[in-house]
This record gives C-alpha cells, sequence and structure tokens, in this order.
C-alpha cells in the first residue's frame, strides 16, 4: 500500500492511500489535487472517507464522485454531500481490502468520527481529521466542549503507540512551539522539534506522526502531567484541578499563541 499526503489549500493534507490500481482518499476539501493523482499513477478512486462537513474537508466530494462514481463514506450526524454510507462509533467498513473501524471523537465539531485500521502494511493507522493534531495540537472547539474533545483525545490515546496518526492540516512546527512553551524542559519535545526543522527546511514531510510520539510531546494528551497542569494554571490562575479544566485552559491558551 502507499501513503501520500495530497497538499491542498495552505495547509490541508488530503490522505491518499492506493495500492497501484485502486486508491481511497479522506477529507477532500479540493478536487483537483486528487483528479490529478489519479490521472497521474493511474488509479481508480473506489471509496471518499469523511471526518467531518468543515467545508475544507468536503469542498471536492461531490466532484469526485461525478468524475469516478467512488463511495462516499461520512459522519451519520453530520451534513455530507448526498448520498453517503452513514456511519457512527462501532461501525466498519472494508476499502482496499482493509477493514476500518469508525471512533466517535466529537469536539472539533459534534459529529465528527475517525478511521482507525487495525493493520495496514504491518503497523496500524488512524484518519483522524482535526481532532488530533501532530506534535502539539489539536481542533478548535467549534461544535463540541472540552469535556467531548478530553473524552475524544483519550479515546485516541488508548490506541496502540505504533499508530501512525494522519491528520489533515500541516500545523507541526507552530504546534511545537506552543507545546516548547507549555513544556519547556521537555527534552523529547525539543529534539523533535529540532528534527522537524530539519525536514521542513529540507521540503519534506513531517506526517505522519504516532501516538507514541503524541502521548510524549502533545500538551493535549498530557493534561494529567503535573507539570503541563501547573503550566495551565500559570498561565490562568483560575484553572481548576480537573482534567477538563485543564484542556480548556490550554485550549483557549493556543487560540491566542502567536
Amino acid at each position: 500500500m502507499n501513503l501520500i499526503p495530497l497538499p491542498a489549500f495552505q495547509d490541508n493534507d488530503l490522505w491518499m492511500l492506493h495500492d497501484g490500481r485502486r486508491a481511497l482518499v479522506v477529507d477532500p476539501g479540493d478536487a483537483q489535487p486528487v483528479l490529478a493523482c489519479l490521472q497521474r499513477d493511474g488509479l481508480q478512486l473506489e471509496a471518499i472517507l469523511v471526518t467531518h462537513h468543515h467545508p475544507d474537508h468536503i469542498g471536492g466530494v461531490e466532484a469526485l464522485r461525478e468524475a469516478t462514481g467512488a463511495v462516499v463514506y461520512g459522519p451519520a450526524r453530520e451534513r455530507v454531500p448526498q448520498p453517503q454510507i452513514r456511519l457512527a462509533d462501532g461501525d466498519a467498513v472494508t476499502v482496499l481490502g482493509l477493514r476500518f473501524d469508525v471512533l466517535d471523537v466529537p469536539g472539533h465539531t459534534a459529529g465528527h468520527i475517525a478511521y482507525y485500521c487495525a493493520a495496514m502494511d504491518g503497523a496500524p493507522l488512524l484518519f483522524c481529521g482535526d481532532t488530533l493534531f501532530s506534535s502539539g495540537g489539536c481542533g478548535r472547539l467549534f461544535e463540541g466542549t472540552p469535556a467531548q474533545m478530553v473524552s475524544s483525545l483519550d479515546k485516541l490515546a488508548t490506541l496502540p503507540g505504533a499508530t501512525r496518526v494522519c491528520c489533515t492540516h500541516e500545523y507541526k512546527l507552530s504546534n511545537l512551539k506552543f507545546a516548547r512553551a507549555v513544556e519547556p524542559h521537555n527534552a523529547e519535545l525539543i529534539h523533535y522539534l529540532q528534527r522537524c526543522e530539519e525536514l521542513h527546511a529540507q521540503h519534506l514531510p513531517t506526517l505522519p506522526s504516532t501516538i507514541e510520539q503524541e502521548k510524549r510531546i502533545n500538551p493535549f494528551l498530557r493534561t494529567r502531567q503535573s507539570g503541563v497542569a501547573q503550566a495551565a494554571r500559570a498561565h490562568d490562575s483560575a484553572t481548576q484541578q480537573d482534567d477538563v479544566a485543564v484542556f480548556a485552559t490550554l485550549r483557549q491558551w493556543k487560540n491566542e499563541f502567536k
């Protein structure tokens, strides 16, 4: 299998998975990069996986379906271009011979879902949309609550450490700078930031990440770490002791971070 990010807009990654003949694409906000790749590599698009309803994730769905006849899978509780196969937590779909389990991960939007494959070329794979971003990030809370997002991130954190995290925005450097503001003495984080800066300077991709990596450096997965909680309270002294309050402070801090 070939796993490739297709750049779109300013910082989106449209993830494509193909076996040399058949392909699937995740959250195609723009049809053109997908169509260009299909034509260049002689691929047939069989499926479109949608995680949530925002325009930069669904804008190319109708054009791709009309051009290729691909089947569209999407969240049961959100408005996605029809027709689609509606999915919710506990459902599973098989595409390209791979089984994807569906996880409800509300927070960024009310009905956001993720797709988890337990084994793709020897390792697990996660298409998480805008719920978890690599190296210090998570989605803004446009429709959900801090409690929902904490629960969703906890669900992702229980996946195997080797799970490849395919998020849909390349925010890594800005996220890592925020993570360092929260945990300035995290040696793993410092090393990883240096590595990502080297890759970025060479115009090389820094994605996908892994669940194990994110648990070591992403403050939104580390709200139970005493240093992260202390940083949140130092930023906002009104922060309560519980995990949801720490997360809420971190998310507001990140919203304002420069």
